[in-house]
């Protein structure tokens, strides 16, 4: 198991460092100078399409074809970006890559946009109607009209197989494991006994917090993605808004740490050595692996993962679904995962006479961010944390779950769904018992294999995005000039 371990690792170590770097970092950059840096001109209307749903009924009511609002794609879709990541991954790119990380996180977010508004559009435009008779797309779908024959099926299938595992099996184990461990050491940091499993005593309070959360999940998966939808467009805004609030009540008492704030991340990002008293013995080639590596995995841009909630969405253009998908990016980084890193930082986490230096190395994770808002909060920043992690993790179950259903109706039709649900709470009650760094490796290795095929269909289908988008503003907003 450890060289199996070692081997993932090494992989993973590779993956990240140069194939993900150069696919979606080039991805990005290249398709902002195709599409004339959309993410700059269609802000403002993602934006107010966003927030317009936030507080009215979407009006198009609901297709034959039974798909759902685009709010309600949206919020999808954020519910598997705001995760564990924006609580313990940007936690770790700092600890590991120093603050500077936050900026290149910044920059790999920035071309993220213009990655996703083309995920999310070609999702609309080769979406089709299942075996089941509801809407149904996503990368398979346009990998296959950007390759006819067998290297199409063959990539496209590469695809669903790794994103079924990354995300539908191994990354929610992982999920339901952080709200099992979030809530023991928040609750119940003292409960002895239990059982015995693979080796290690696992006490009863987890043990509990599986089998509820595989309860919630069965009822919720079952109702298909009108449920999904209905219970992430209220769940998503709720856990963003007390997040942003308790992390923001921190900054704000720790106002004066701002300017170093600020310049800790600029200053970082380039000499990493000269930042917080030479805490960080990290080069800058680091702080940009970490950086970025960390921002991608956030809020999913190129992975492919997203287009699949996208797909379902009730417009009137493929366009403006990809001007929703744009403002998912910055909600997730520049929003979520930001706050997490401000918190660390402002509260001089960091300096190594901090209480995060308490065993002479830097805590890293969800720890790090604990021991942030504890120094405010006392043990409620504990029991805060707790809460938040299981809005987060929760409500990434249902999105991470929904892609994988998704490409498994792609692969077997409808008929496995029921299969593939039962075998999801099974993932969700053993993540929550286990410990899961494997099990994390494997999900990480097949989240970095299923960029591939994807950003592959994406790139060769960057004509068809120009095409749709010249169309939206020729022809389409002309004859709807409230847009």
């Amino acid at each position: 198991m450890e060289l199996f371990n070692d081997i993932l690792l090494k992989t993973n170590d590779f993956l990240t460092g140069y194939v993900l770097l150069i696919a979606l970092v080039g991805g990005g950059i290249w398709f902002s100078i195709q599409t004339g840096f959309v993410q700059v001109r269609e802000f403002g209307h993602g934006w107010k399409r966003v927030f317009g749903g936030l507080f009215k009924k979407d009006k198009s009511g609901k297709s034959e074809k039974g798909g759902i609002s685009s709010f309600q794609a949206l919020t999808t879709a954020i519910a598997a970006q705001v995760g564990t990541g924006n609580l313990a991954g940007a936690a770790t790119a700092i600890a590991t890559g120093g603050p500077g990380a936050i900026f290149w996180m910044w920059v790999s977010a920035f071309f993220g946009m213009a990655t996703i508004f083309c995920e999310a559009t070609l999702a609309q435009v080769y979406r089709t109607v299942g075996a089941d008779g509801k809407y149904t797309g996503g990368p398979v779908y346009y990998i296959r009209a950007a390759f006819k024959g067998t290297f199409g099926k063959v990539l496209a299938g590469f695809f669903a197989i790794m994103i079924t595992l990354a995300l539908g099996f191994f990354g929610n184990a992982v999920q339901a494991n952080s709200i099992a461990d979030a809530f023991h050491t928040a609750f119940f940091p003292n409960m002895t006994g239990g059982i015995q499993f693979m080796g290690q005593t696992v006490s009863m309070d987890k043990i509990i917090v599986g089998i509820l959360l595989a309860i919630v999940a069965w009822l919720i998966f079952g109702g298909g993605i009108s449920r999904i939808g209905a219970v992430t467009e209220k769940i998503v805004p709720f856990m963003a808004c007390l997040y942003l609030i308790g992390g923001l009540i921190i900054v704000i008492l720790n106002i004066g740490n701002v300017p170093y704030m600020l310049a800790s991340i600029i200053q970082g990002a380039f000499n990493p050595r000269a930042v917080c008293g030479g805490a960080f013995g990290v080069a800058m080639k680091e702080a940009v692996k970490k950086g970025v590596a960390r921002g991608l995995f956030s809020n999913e841009a190129g992975m492919g993962s997203t287009p699949n909630a996208h797909a379902q969405a009730n417009v009137d253009h493929p366009v403006q679904q990809g001007q929703v998908a744009i403002v998912s990016v910055f909600i997730d980084t520049f929003l979520v995962l930001n706050m997490t890193a401000f918190v660390i930082i402002g509260t001089k986490m960091l300096e190594p006479t901090s209480a995060a230096y308490a065993d002479g190395s830097i805590a890293m994770g969800i720890t790090l961010t604990q021991l942030a808002f504890d120094s405010v909060y006392g043990h409620a920043g504990n029991i805060f944390i707790a809460i938040c992690m299981l809005f987060f993790a929760f409500s990434t179950i249902l999105g991470w779950y929904f892609f994988g259903e998704t490409n498994v109706k792609y692969l077997f039709g409808p008929k496995a769904v029921k299969p593939y649900i039962i075998i999801v709470c099974l993932f969700i009650i053993l993540g929550s018992l286990m410990k899961v760094e494997t099990i994390w490796n494997m999900s990480d290795c097949f989240n970095s294999l299923m960029v591939v095929p994807n950003i592959i269909g994406v790139f060769a289908l960057t004509g068809i995005v120009k095409k749709t988008y010249k169309d939206y503003k020729e022809n389409f907003l002309p004859n709807h000039p409230q847009e």
